[in-house]
């Protein structure tokens, strides 16, 4: 089993969770939950029981020691977390409304995450050829999108697969969209790509066919649509499939994307040749099953990281839904279906 390092934010989700009247106001209340998608994917493998790394940057505050202690917790290897001496840690707002679909508001100016440089990437990072995964809100700024491009090429040099969750904040971005160009210049140079359904319709602008053609014509090798309860479409050269994740009452979709992934990356990790994997069809329908598992129980609790599910539970709804144990069985042995 090789490791999964995930690199990007972590940052802090202030969920809303209900309201008091006091005098003449109404004042809402908010949690404090560990988050960031990138972190979340690293906790989403760890807590299905496999290696994962975070790398990335908090402040020195009260918030970076919250988080570095909560990837700890969950068993996430904090080896490559920087602690920035003077920037802050993100923070984000989250409201969800009454189907437990969430929006955001970030406070994420020049905070720690942004400040990552290239210099501080070294060999470490890709010691014993990692499954790297990243986001794209380390493409919101000039700097750390330089600094992203960087680590995704080393990545690739070193023979690693790269997962890219495209992930959009639209609201991360200057102007108030994101910069379509640099997010498919990333798409076409990772090997396992996931987006939403109306992630994927932003970027291909409406032309769906030759967008796929020309992700897959580039270094795509595997590419994933998800759009909520609907069927997962998946791509590769030549073939479109579906799977039909489990039903399940959402109660909060923070993390729903990231358990999904993480599920994917977790089995992905036990396999001697995880790009080629992308391109086998049956190791990729039941990796992409597992994974609607997890998402789908990621979604059914408050919060990211206590949401995330164990192998144990991932595994019982599997069995519930009807798909097949005993390719689960064979993939952590290192089979290729």
């Amino acid at each position: 089993m090789r490791p999964v390092l995930c690199f990007g934010e972590a940052l802090i989700d202030f969920l809303h969770q209900d309201v008091i009247e006091q005098d003449k106001l109404t004042l809402p209340s908010f949690r404090q939950y560990p988050g960031g998608a990138p972190a979340n994917s690293a906790v989403a493998v760890a807590k299905l029981g496999g290696s994962a790394k975070f790398a990335g940057q908090v402040g020195k505050d009260a918030f970076g020691d919250f988080l570095q202690n909560a990837l700890s917790q969950y068993a996430v290897d904090t080896e490559l977390l920087a602690r920035h001496p003077t920037a802050k840690t993100a923070l984000a707002f989250v409201m969800l409304d009454d189907t437990g679909d969430r929006s955001f508001s970030f406070y994420r100016d020049n905070s720690a995450d942004v400040l990552f440089t290239r210099q501080q990437v070294d060999a470490r990072w890709f010691v014993d050829s990692p499954v790297f995964h990243f986001c794209s809100n380390t493409l919101t700024t000039a700097d750390i999108a330089s600094c992203t491009r960087e680590i995704v090429s080393q990545a690739r040099a070193q023979q690693c697969l790269v997962s890219f969750d495209v992930n959009l904040r639209h609201n991360l971005w200057e102007g108030g969209q994101a910069n379509r160009t640099l997010v498919n210049e990333l798409v076409f140079q990772s090997h396992l790509v996931k987006l939403s359904k109306d992630e994927f319709d932003y970027l291909s602008e409406g032309q769906s066919e030759s967008y796929i053609a020309r992700c897959l014509a580039e270094h795509c090798e595997l590419l994933v649509i998800t759009d909520g309860e609907a069927p997962i479409d998946y791509h590769y050269a030549g073939h479109h499939g579906q799977v039909v994740p489990p039903k399940i009452k959402a109660v909060d979709t923070t993390a729903g994307g990231d358990g999904f992934i993480g599920g994917m990356l977790f089995l992905l990790s036990h396999l001697s040749d995880p790009i080629k994997a992308l391109t086998s069809n049956q190791t990729v329908s039941e990796v992409l099953a597992f994974a609607s598992c997890c998402g789908a129980i990621a979604v059914s609790q408050p919060g990211a990281f206590p949401a995330l599910p164990s192998f144990q539970a991932a595994s019982d709804l599997h069995t519930q839904t009807g798909f097949n144990a005993d390719a689960i069985s064979q993939l952590l042995q290192g089979k290729l279906l």
